[in-house]
């Protein structure tokens, strides 16, 4: 996948559209609230245009992880004529199913994807809002792999670089349009 620069005025119009809400959900966490960016269509058109330079030719399908990352993955897969596969949380889709567990900084998790929606070799690309300490985008990258695809890059609005996400995804190419 070739580079696509994001353009001083794309980071600029994500940045005055991304509201922060300090101490959300908790005290010592800074919230980025991304509503205000989806309800500009102007601003909101220009990120699903960036990622569709990004992934262009590249990807046979676009996996979104729940459930933010739906909100870009729909939109790509539709511009891209591709597939959408979606990343869902445990228990939100009937069997089969292909799962894969995970460690959180406070304990596990699970996500699953449909046994049949991955066709054998597909090219994917994964989307989610947000990159923080990488290991939701680890385990979607490992869950879709074993299901048959091929990661061809990730996709994010945002990534908090402090929580050093990119760590958990050694060798992947990742694009975030902006970095706090």
């Amino acid at each position: 996948m070739t580079p696509v620069p994001v353009s001083d005025g794309l980071s600029e119009l994500i940045r005055s559209r991304v509201r922060d809400v300090p101490r959300f959900p908790q005290e010592g966490v800074t919230f980025r609230d991304i509503t205000p960016l989806l309800s500009d269509g102007t601003a909101f058109s220009a990120v699903i245009g960036h990622l569709a330079d990004v992934f262009s030719g590249a990807v046979d399908a676009v996996a979104g992880i729940e459930a933010r990352g739906f909100l870009l993955a729909a939109p790509l897969a539709s511009v891209l004529g591709c597939s959408l596969v979606t990343v869902r949380k445990a228990g939100k889709l009937p069997p089969p199913v292909h799962t894969q567990e995970y460690r959180l900084e406070y304990g596990s998790a699970t996500i699953e994807i449909p046994a049949d929606v991955i066709r054998p070799g597909a090219r994917v690309a994964v989307l989610d809002d947000v990159l923080a300490t990488g290991g939701t985008a680890a385990a979607a990258c490992a869950l879709l792999e074993r299901a048959g695809a091929t990661i061809t890059g990730l996709g994010f609005l945002l990534e908090l670089g402090d929580l050093q996400g990119r760590s958990r995804l050694p060798g992947r190419d990742l694009h975030a349009l902006v970095t706090y």
